[in-house]
Order: C-alpha cells, then sequence, then structure tokens
C-alpha cells in the first residue's frame, strides 16, 4: 500500500505536542494523577489523565473559542502542529480539492453537552437561553469541519465514530482514500474529551474504572483509568512525498477490521485475531518478522486476558520474541483517540528503536503469556501493528513498516 505518514500532532495527558508526548512515552513517564474537577459533584473515581498545561487563550481567540468544545480543540491544535511537520502548503488549489480530513470521536463535545444539561436542568423556568453557536459545538464532524475550513481543504471530510477504535477506523478510512485515488492526502486521527462528572459516573456504574492506576496485563489489575487528548496525523501518497522530499515518519502498509456480532462489551478473542491476521497479511509481514505490537490493553480483567490469547494465537511460536506493550498505562484510555496518541508510540519505536514500556506492572498475569516490555527498551523495530479493541465488538488493527 502507498500510504506513507509525514506528518504528527498530538495533545495528551503526557505533553501538548507529538514529541513532548513521544518523549514522556520512551523515558515512561506516567500522566496518570488524582482527578481535578472544577464541579463540585463527588465522584468514587480518584484518578485520570487528564491535559494539564493546556489554556485555550494560546492557542485560539475568544471568538474562535466560542464555537469550538474542547475536544476540537484538541483536535485543530494536534492538525497544526502535524501539518507544519509535513511541510505541506495548501497554496495550491488543486492539493486543496485532493485533501481530506477524517477525525474520529467516541463521545463528541461531551464538555459543551454537560454544560447545556446542567444549565437546563438548573433553570427553574425550563426555558434557559443557550448560544446558537450550541449545535454547531456539539456536531460529531465539528473538528473535522474546523481542519478543513482553517486550511481551506475541499476534498471528503468527515467524522467517523466506532468507540475506542474510532482513531484506527479514521485512518484506515484515509488510506482507502488515497488508495482508491478520492484523495492525495488525508488528515486524519481521533480527539476525545469527555472527563467530566456524567461520563465519569456512567463509567462507574459499570465498574470498570481503575480503584488505584492503570496495570495492563498484571495479576493484580483494577481496571481502566480515562484520558483525554487528540492525535492527528497528515497521510499522503508515497509518490507525492518523496517526490516533495518531505520526511517520512512510516508507511502504513496495511490493515485490519472485523467485529464480533457478539457481545456488546465482552471482547471476542477470535474478532481480534482475524483484526489483526488481516493487517499482518495486506503488510506482508510474516509473524517472524513483526518486532512490536502495541497492544489495547486497558488493564480490565477481560480484555487484557482476550488480547493476550489473541496476541498467542497470532504469534504462535514466536510469541516470546514479539515486543508487546500498553501505553495506556502512561497516559489512560482515551476513548476515540486512543488509537491515535498510541500511534505516536509505534512511530517513535519504528524511528528511534525504542519500545515504550508498560507501566505499574505488579506482577505478571500467568494468563498472559506474552513479552510485556516494562522498561523502555532499545530493540530494532522495523514493523508494528497497533490494535484498537472496541466496545460493540469492533476491532481496527494498522500494520506498519519504518521509513
Amino acid at each position: 500500500m502507498n500510504v506513507v505518514i509525514t506528518g504528527a500532532g498530538c495533545v495528551s495527558p503526557l505533553g501538548l505536542t507529538a514529541v513532548a508526548s513521544w518523549q514522556a512515552m520512551r523515558e515512561g513517564t506516567c500522566a496518570i494523577h488524582p482527578l481535578a474537577l472544577e464541579s463540585g459533584i463527588k465522584l468514587s473515581t480518584p484518578v485520570a489523565a487528564q491535559v494539564k498545561g493546556y489554556e485555550p487563550e494560546q492557542h485560539f481567540t475568544k471568538k474562535e473559542l466560542l464555537s469550538l468544545d474542547r475536544s476540537t480543540q484538541f483536535a485543530l491544535t494536534a492538525a497544526r502542529e502535524a501539518i507544519a511537520q509535513s511541510g505541506l502548503r495548501f497554496d495550491d488549489a488543486t492539493l486543496r480539492q485532493r485533501t481530506g480530513v477524517i477525525i474520529g470521536s467516541a463521545n463528541g463535545a461531551e464538555n459543551t453537552r454537560e454544560e447545556l444539561f446542567a444549565i437546563y436542568h438548573q433553570t427553574e423556568s425550563r426555558s434557559p437561553v443557550f448560544s446558537p453557536l450550541s449545535v454547531p459545538r456539539l456536531m460529531f464532524n465539528a473538528s473535522s469541519s474546523h481542519i478543513s475550513m482553517r486550511y481551506g481543504l475541499q476534498g471528503p471530510a468527515y467524522a467517523v465514530s466506532s468507540a475506542c477504535a474510532s482513531a484506527n477506523h479514521a485512518f484506515i478510512q484515509a488510506a482507502g482514500l488515497i488508495t482508491s485515488g478520492l484523495a492525495d492526502v488525508v488528515i486524519a486521527g481521533a480527539t476525545e474529551a469527555s472527563i467530566t462528572p456524567g461520563f465519569i459516573r456512567a463509567w462507574e456504574s459499570m465498574r470498570a474504572l481503575s480503584s488505584d492506576t492503570c496495570r495492563p496485563f498484571c495479576s493484580t489489575r483494577s481496571g481502566l483509568v480515562l484520558g483525554e487528548g487528540a492525535g492527528v496525523f497528515v497521510l499522503e501518497r508515497e509518490k507525492n512525498a518523496r517526490e516533495r522530499g518531505a520526511k517520512v515518519l512510516a508507511k502504513l502498509a496495511g490493515f485490519g477490521m472485523s467485529s464480533d456480532a457478539g457481545h456488546l462489551t465482552q471482547p471476542s478473542e477470535e474478532g481480534m485475531v482475524r483484526a489483526m491476521r488481516q493487517a499482518t497479511e495486506m503488510a506482508d509481514i510474516p509473524v517472524q518478522e513483526l518486532d512490536y505490537i502495541n497492544a489495547h490493553g486497558t488493564g480490565t480483567r477481560l480484555n487484557d486476558v482476550a488480547e493476550a490469547k489473541a496476541i498467542m494465537a497470532l504469534l504462535g511460536n514466536h510469541v516470546k520474541e514479539v515486543a508487546v506493550s500498553s501505553t495506556k498505562s502512561a497516559h489512560g484510555h482515551l476513548m476515540g483517540a486512543a488509537g491515535a496518541v498510541e500511534l505516536i508510540a509505534v512511530l517513535g519505536a519504528l524511528s528511534e528503536g525504542v519500545i515504550s514500556p508498560t507501566l505499574n506492572m505488579q506482577q505478571r498475569d500467568a494468563e498472559c503469556g506474552i513479552n510485556v516490555i516494562c522498561q523502555p527498551e532499545k530493540r530494532d523495530v522495523k514493523t508494528a501493528i497497533s490494535s484498537s479493541f472496541a466496545f460493540g465488538g469492533m476491532n481496527a488493527v494498522l500494520a506498519l513498516k519504518s521509513a
């Protein structure tokens, strides 16, 4: 597949840029801290991975902020970094018409939604006055629309929402547009800003949140930790990127998608294996030549065991040779944007030969017989896959090769 990545942008709990986020991952920094909310609502959840040091006024004017939910702000900020790194300039009308935008999200404008509900229910007359920009802020396609308008991009622009697989589905859709000839460049990624009292309370009712921190594949793991942020990337036709002398960060060599068609929240090992196998086969990566797997690794009881068994089924006798890590232990679970921030770890591994570690390990789960890397590790990484497995049984896996 002739699709390459030439730009990366990120806003995450680990840093406000892709560079800062990667450095923190590489060094094994954990951004999971005590939950801090402006609301006085009491919650049981003790920790979260929140973006710190982000000041909206430093990135946008007061007028612009009227129409931008926090999630859209993150997406625009990450897109700006990615486009700058790619070196693309959209002065040419043909290039603008041949550039698309696809941004995923599991929850959309959660902050705006909760603010509106609060205003409505706190108004005795039930007739509050909402901003006329409320609906544009709430739209799931707001991030894609704002990016396309900011840069005058007139190619296909839309949103993708498939729970925690949203980011990887956005990348796959972007690759499809390029390989089909509908676009030469696609700005793709995902964004999430859902650390709000209502959203947290909903997760608490599922009893899936950790009581202390995120420990993927650990026998004492207690659940996932909510995070927020965005990752946006520039994907383009390899021939065009090479001709203009762009620095290629990695090749998107293949992908796999499957649906469990089973339980709404319980993962299927078989569905995971199918998606991973599709990705490696499309990329022409034999399992003995696979170097790194960035796992979905949520830190929940069911997901980690199912994913470990799926990896073991994929790798067979090579299971102990392939490095596996879950960076959710560092930045939390960003829901729809998880795969986007995790792609930063994959690009770093491919370019610098460092595996970002799985943090907080206390004792390896005997049921998870995979090679979990728990300290930053130098390796010669030429091939990798990045997995996202979502509620609803939606599986999306990327296969990448070094540039």
